[in-house]
């Protein structure tokens, strides 16, 4: 009789859990033969020990390095939406998904009329986020259908699409969600499904890029300049387009300009033609600049050359020449 000087078993409870656990028994006295058959057994366990092992190393490499991409993804998707960090609680419908599914969905655009009536998706219906009554107009949606609401605005960085939609969520309108990609992107990828001036399908070669908008705007200092420069040769028209509360019955340059609230489009294109006609260069601004770029696209439609809009609009003339703080 021989000894070993333990005898090793194997717990196949730990080997179902995706390990294996070796058990030592006091000596105990067995054959030549059995001694053969359990070093073959204590080989076999150390070697699937072994690749268990390796295994783990594999899988925990693999993972950590599926976390890093994660989280590098995660970063960038906060990047390119810088809404979603903010707006966290509220459901997002992506580009693709919107598409795949706008015949099953209520589209509500958020922004204002002028905003809609220029470049919008078919088939949206306007429900300013701004307005007294929006949630009443929504909460009538939700009774009329029971189909998921999405809320959209101009782009990745026009937070009125989340704010549309945490404010029925906040009201007790349920599934409702926010297409944060924003119009121009969707004009961009679906032409046949946008609207432009009222025409559809749309050429994407009209949707003005924001280089081409850049390129139209001067600082409040140099917007400035160029009006009196060209007022004393009566070649300048200024015009002053927003509403009445942003207005505040002040215009910024009140030998010059007229106004023409963006509501009231006939009087706005009146305007134009006539700056047109008499070969005048027009300076056009709104509250904080972002409106004006609506505005290019009546101009492009006209056939109007001629023309700038303040940068950052009257806030920023404020702070840049009545403060006297211009960067």
């Amino acid at each position: 009789m021989t000894f070993l000087p333990s005898i090793l078993t194997v717990d196949a409870r730990q080997v179902s859990r995706g390990g294996v656990r070796i058990t030592h028994k006091n000596s105990q006295p067995t054959s030549q033969c059995g001694k053969d058959d359990l070093f073959q057994v204590w080989t076999r366990n150390h070697q699937f020990q072994d690749e268990v092992s390796l295994m783990r190393n594999v899988l925990r490499r693999g993972m950590a390095a599926v976390l890093l991409f994660l989280l590098a993804h995660a970063g960038f998707a906060a990047d390119e939406f810088p809404g979603r960090k903010k707006y966290y609680d509220v459901p997002i419908y992506q580009l693709k998904q919107l598409y795949e599914n706008r015949d099953r969905v209520v589209i509500v655009d958020a922004r204002s009329p002028f905003e809609f009536s220029t470049l919008s998706i078919k088939g949206a219906i306007n429900i300013p986020y701004t307005d007294s009554d929006f949630i009443e107009r929504v909460r009538k949606l939700r009774t009329n259908s029971n189909r998921p609401i999405v809320f959209y605005c101009n782009g990745r960085t026009c937070f009125k699409s989340y704010k549309a939609a945490r404010k029925a969520m906040h009201r007790g309108i349920s599934d409702v969600y926010a297409y944060d990609a924003g119009v121009f992107e969707w004009a961009q990828a679906y032409p046949a499904e946008a609207v432009l001036l009222g025409e559809t399908p749309i050429d994407p070669s009209h949707i003005i890029s924001g280089a081409d908008f850049k390129k139209r705007l001067l600082t409040p200092l140099e917007f400035t300049r160029r009006i009196e420069k060209l007022a004393a040769r009566d070649k300048s028209m200024v015009i002053d387009v927003r509403d009445l509360r942003q207005r505040a019955a002040v215009g910024l340059f009140p030998r010059h300009e007229y106004w023409a609230a963006l509501e009231e489009m006939n009087k706005l294109l009146s305007l134009v033609r006539k700056a047109r006609r008499e070969g005048k260069t027009l300076f056009i601004y709104d509250a904080v600049g972002k409106q004006v770029r609506w505005v290019q696209y009546r101009l492009q439609r006209e056939g109007v050359n001629n023309y700038y809009f303040m940068k950052g609009g009257a806030r920023a003339y404020y702070k840049d020449i009545i403060i006297g703080r211009e960067d």
